[in-house]
């Protein structure tokens, strides 16, 4: 099999309609599977509703062909790929892959997209022709937008279904291919969530102790940094704090028991007191942020004060001369600075850590950020940026072992991760390779 012309998406809600679309936008002939046709058929038009649309061209949507798992499934034997998109369930999962398995050809590749589940708990115990053909696709959403996919093999999986895979999804379809190894939540959710969780932790701190707000907060977490303008409680209430209360469940499942990121799986006291009554985010019309419509159509938005636990109106924020940067945050002596210097600090040593146990290179980890979360820098080119061994020098105070991709450095007498215009990246082995396309 040199390419990939037919695919078939099992699961027609949001990111299984958005693969879909996807494929056929990119000229393939899509064959779309639910419990019920008619849910596919009522998805369809979303596909072509809004202001940027998945499919710009409506012709693409008769690319798309509707069934049901029932009376369907043998359809996917035309099918080079095979990319199950359903509920968040070990079983459920499992079940659509037996199913897959009887009715698709030699060779077909058949791909699980998964946000945090293991590949192997999907895979352990089916037929060794499924275990040479599977791996994890995992598409962030909205999937037309977000440019980033995570491609992770199975312990058996051929090397060849990886490279058609990988050849489809960068060169056909466009995205940016990242791989990842069969670790929880793989590299831009492992590292993303360990940001987030000690985010809150420390943040909660600074508002309760320092007297930093919560926009002061997510305006020093945004474009200073070279992160997206949510911020961090604005990208809370984007993905939801009851999202971020089931994914800190998987992790304290699968991390491991050493992981250093466990003592921010918890929720923080205030924020576990918005999950608790029910304060989730946009979805429920206010977590940290609530958008105030007023009878004479005028809008104002309102912020939780995480101190007294009430609303009040939002307040401007101003950042100093010594604020506008992640170098100069980074060494910004007051209490603006502290809070960027613990979480960063945190969240740059952990990386280092996870490497090479969720990628093999830190070229996958930085793309992966860069792409997944909207970070201009990944966390190798931040450490370049405000000087690695400055980095080490913080280590060094922490009550854990000098994080391994910090010890390749030191080894190495290397200064920086990267070199020559960031064209050459350090290895696991401290050697120089050159930076992929």
């Amino acid at each position: 099999m040199s390419q990939i012309k037919r695919v078939a998406v099992l699961g027609s809600g949001t990111m299984g309609l958005g693969i879909a679309g996807m494929c056929a936008s990119a000229g393939c002939d899509v064959l779309l599977l639910d419990l019920h046709k008619e849910s596919c058929d009522s998805a369809l038009p979303r596909l072509v509703a809004g202001r940027t649309p998945v499919l710009e061209d409506e012709n693409r949507l008769q690319l798309i062909t509707t069934g049901s798992f029932a009376d369907d499934m043998p359809k996917i034997a035309d099918c080079q790929w095979i990319c199950e998109a359903i509920v968040e369930e070990v079983s459920a999962k499992r079940r659509i892959f037996r199913e897959a398995e009887r009715y698709r050809s030699d060779g077909s590749i058949l791909s699980t997209n998964t946000s945090g589940i293991p590949l192997r708990d999907l895979y352990t115990g089916m037929p060794e022709r499924l275990q040479q053909d599977v791996a994890v696709t995992h598409f962030f959403n909205p999937v037309h937008a977000m440019k980033l996919v995570e491609l992770v093999p199975g312990t058996r999986t051929r090397s060849e279904a990886i490279a058609v895979l990988a050849d489809f999804l960068g060169n056909t379809v466009g995205k940016g291919v990242v791989y990842a190894k069969d670790t929880v939540n793989f590299i831009g959710n492992r590292i993303g969530c360990l940001w987030i969780n000690a985010g809150l932790h420390l943040a909660e701190k600074s508002i309760l102790t320092d007297g930093l707000t919560v926009e002061q907060v997510d305006a020093l977490l945004s474009t200073p940094m070279g992160f997206p303008a949510t911020g961090l409680y604005g990208l809370c209430d984007l993905i939801g704090i009851d999202v971020m209360y089931n994914v800190n469940r998987n992790l304290e499942e699968n991390l491991p028991e050493n992981d250093s990121s466990r003592r921010f799986i918890a929720l923080p006291e205030k924020v576990q007191g918005m999950y608790d009554r029910g304060q989730l985010g946009r979805k429920t019309g206010g977590g940290f942020y609530k958008l105030i419509r007023h009878a004479d159509g005028s809008k104002s938005m309102e912020v939780f004060d995480l101190a007294p636990e009430t609303w009040r109106s939002e307040a401007p924020v101003t950042l100093q001369e010594n604020e506008q940067s992640f170098r100069d945050l980074f060494e910004n002596p007051g209490n603006p600075g502290r809070l960027v210097r613990d979480l960063m600090a945190t969240t740059l040593c952990y990386t280092a850590g996870c490497v090479p146990e969720i990628a093999d290179d830190i070229v996958n980890v930085d793309r992966a950020m860069r792409w997944g979360f909207g970070w201009e820098k990944g966390p190798f080119q931040l450490m370049d940026e405000i000087g690695a061994h400055s980095l080490i020098a913080l280590a060094n105070e922490r009550p854990f072992a000098m994080p391994n991709m910090l010890q390749v450095l030191i080894d190495s007498g290397e200064p920086t991760f990267y070199r020559h215009q960031g064209t050459e990246f350090l290895t696991v082995c401290g050697q120089w390779e050159r930076v992929p396309d």
